[in-house]
């Protein structure tokens, strides 16, 4: 409860009166916070006072002494009407001791590290007050800003701070905390990658871990070696125009710089680039040549042409802003201020990476570069990041204002809107397209021409078209048998078949590529627009192995039908032969008796000789009807077909 990273907890508490009855309560809630009582005023950060107890306020004023810089917590029985002892800054009832005292303790330690805060940013103001002193005489430059950097390394307890300033790609050390006799030097800004991103941002850098920062892997090594654990690099800007940076670094014993510190600096940062900027006026003023007189000239008239812009920008519904050669901003319209989120005023001079913190900042620049050269842009979508931490998609065409002076005029507009609708709309129709080239069925749409505007890879797997070739100009009615495709029109605008601009499944024949008819289930129906016919749709199975399994179906069951007359034949021949069998033997065994008893000269001899011949060529064809095991037929009389038992029973022989 009492840890933080920019304060110091109560270090003990003392209970004043030492023996009041509430000693041992206290003691227990004090433990339970990881804290003790002490007896020492000067060892105490919060005092607990015992208002009942008897000589409270002269033990209260024993324990405060002169000095006024701890917290009194007083601890009364609720209600109260007794008047508060003067110095008591929170009560804490003795009632609900156990659970308010952590509470009261707890705002106690706000209540000093604002006083610590409060006492720190004094300090701040009056070492402030202190240089813009020292910059308004300016004497002695050189001294100076080495003064200035010594003592802000002493204030906040730092190794080493430093001002640079730029020339060209490298850097000139104008004062150094720790050597007087360093100013004048020059370093590659290569090895500092800090200032490096200082200038191309125009924003302050902020490394609280340097040895592991990804911006400083390139000089690791040195960052250990000289034991850098912060560093904190702010431009020295001027409209927007970095002229230099104040750098400073602290090793691991000083720790990380707070906000507050960090505000400092910037404040710091800022009244150094003015002086410096007034130094070179200064300067300037002193030794003015003609060509420095044509340079103002030329600075006015611009001024004055982008007033006449801004003035125009100001009733421009679009986002309208002006930046120089340095991507810095010298005019931003209202319309663009409020898209960003900023005030016009307020982001004059910054650079507009800073201003609204594009995805790609390398983009942003370059289309700025482009139009320094002359060249334009025309809807260049860019993401930014607004001062309120929307994530926008903004539309930036670029312009170079007129003269040739690298100044860019650029318009923007917000289409995150429409970006996002694009963006949800391609990946629906990304789906809808995998949705429909997965379907085994084939999918074909045409317009109300005929012509094929959706073909799916079942389609192509169907008809053998590829799709490229159905798409590129494929009419609808080669697709189908001569006149079938009117047919199919004519029944989905009939109220019949599934109602009007519908056709419920049914069966038809479509043509492949080779001209083979393919037997296909088919459901069309048709689209409406706003209640005018725009397209037609089919959905198409492929019936050809249907077909084919039907066709095996239909032999199977007439093989099997065949099989079933077969086995009713031979049962049949089976009984049929089983019961004539009996009655032939008895006609053959007296047409036998009878032949031995006549002699052959008897006239009836011949009768029954043929009688007997006759029996056994019955018994013959019975015994052919026995063996009968297949179904064979021949010709008859007329039309007529009738067994062919040789062929029926040869197989037996």
């Amino acid at each position: 409860m009492f840890s933080g990273p920019d304060s110091v907890p109560p270090q003990g508490l003392l209970l004043v009166p030492a023996d009041t009855v509430l000693r041992e309560r206290v003691e227990r809630v004090a433990a339970s916070l990881g804290l003790s009582l002490v007896e020492a005023p000067g060892d105490a950060e919060v005092v607990l006072l015992d208002v009942g107890a008897p000589g409270a306020e002269e033990a209260l004023g024993a324990a405060l002494g002169a000095r006024r810089a701890k917290d009194v917590l007083a601890l009364v029985q609720l209600p109260s009407d007794a008047p508060l002892l003067p110095g008591v800054d929170d009560v804490v009832s003795v009632e609900a001791l156990e659970r308010e005292l952590p509470l009261r303790l707890s705002l106690a330690r706000a209540r000093r590290e604002g006083r610590v805060e409060a006492h720190q940013r004094q300090r701040d103001l009056e070492l402030l007050l202190e240089l813009m002193a020292d910059y308004a005489e300016m004497l002695d430059g050189e001294a100076l800003l080495h003064r200035v950097t010594r003592r802000l390394a002493e204030a906040l307890d730092i190794r080493r701070a430093s001002l640079v300033v730029l020339d060209g790609q490298a850097g000139v050390v104008v004062a150094a905390s720790d050597d007087p006799s360093v100013r004048g030097r020059r370093i590659e800004l290569a090895r500092y990658p800090e200032i490096q991103e200082v200038v191309r941002t125009g924003r302050p850098v902020l490394v609280q871990d340097a040895p592991s920062h990804p911006l400083l892997e390139g000089v690791k090594a040195e960052v250990v070696a000289q034991d850098i654990q912060s560093i904190a690099a702010l431009p020295l800007a001027v409209h927007g125009k970095v002229l230099g940076v104040l750098l400073v670094r602290a090793g691991s014993r000083r720790g990380a710089f707070r906000p507050r510190e960090m505000d400092f600096l910037l404040t710091v940062a800022h009244a150094t680039a003015v002086a410096l900027r007034n130094a070179n006026l200064l300067e300037s003023v002193r030794g003015q040549t003609e060509a420095e007189r044509t340079a103002r000239i030329a600075a006015e008239e611009r001024a004055a042409l982008l007033a006449r812009y801004a003035a125009f920008f100001a009733h421009v519904h679009e986002g309208m802003a002006i930046l120089d050669e340095k991507a810095c901003l010298l005019s931003l319209n209202a319309a663009g201020a409020r898209m960003l989120d900023v005030r016009p005023h307020e982001v004059l001079g910054r650079h507009v990476n800073a201003v609204c913190r594009p995805a790609d900042e390398e983009l942003l620049v370059g289309l700025v570069w482009a139009a320094s050269r002359g060249e334009s842009t025309q809807e260049v979508d860019v993401e930014v990041r607004t001062a309120r931490d929307r994530l926008l998609t903004l539309s930036l065409s670029a312009s170079p204002l007129p003269g040739g002076s690298g100044v860019a005029i650029f318009s923007f507009r917000d289409v995150t809107l429409q970006r996002r609708l694009a963006q949800e709309l391609r990946q629906t129709k990304d789906f809808l397209e995998r949705l429909i080239d997965s379907s085994v069925d084939a999918i074909i749409a045409s317009d109300m021409r005929g012509r094929v505007i959706l073909f799916n890879k079942g389609a192509e797997a169907i008809c053998g078209w590829p799709a490229s070739e159905a798409l590129a100009g494929l009419s609808v009615e080669h697709l189908y048998p001569a006149g079938v495709a009117r047919e199919v029109m004519r029944r989905l605008r009939a109220p019949e078949e599934g109602g009007v601009g519908r056709l419920a499944v049914c069966r038809q024949e479509i043509l492949t590529r080779s001209g083979e008819r393919v037997p296909v289930n088919m459901t069309a129906a048709i689209l409406y627009e706003g209640g005018r016919e725009a397209a037609t749709m089919g959905i198409f199975s492929d019936l050809r192995d249907r077909v084919r399994l039907e066709r095996k179906l239909s032999d199977a069951q007439s093989r099997l039908e065949q099989g079933e007359k077969n086995a009713v034949i031979v049962a049949l021949a089976g009984t049929a032969a089983h019961e004539l069998n009996q009655p032939l033997t008895s006609v053959m065994g007296y047409a036998e008796l009878l032949l031995r008893r006549l002699p052959k000269e008897d006239a009836s001899h011949r009768s029954v000789d043929i009688i007997y011949r006759e029996a056994e060529r019955m018994a013959e064809i019975v015994r052919k009807i026995g063996k009968i095991t297949r179904y064979e037929t021949k010709a008859y009389i007329g039309q007529a077909q009738i067994v062919d038992l040789d062929k029926a029973s040869s197989h037996e022989e």
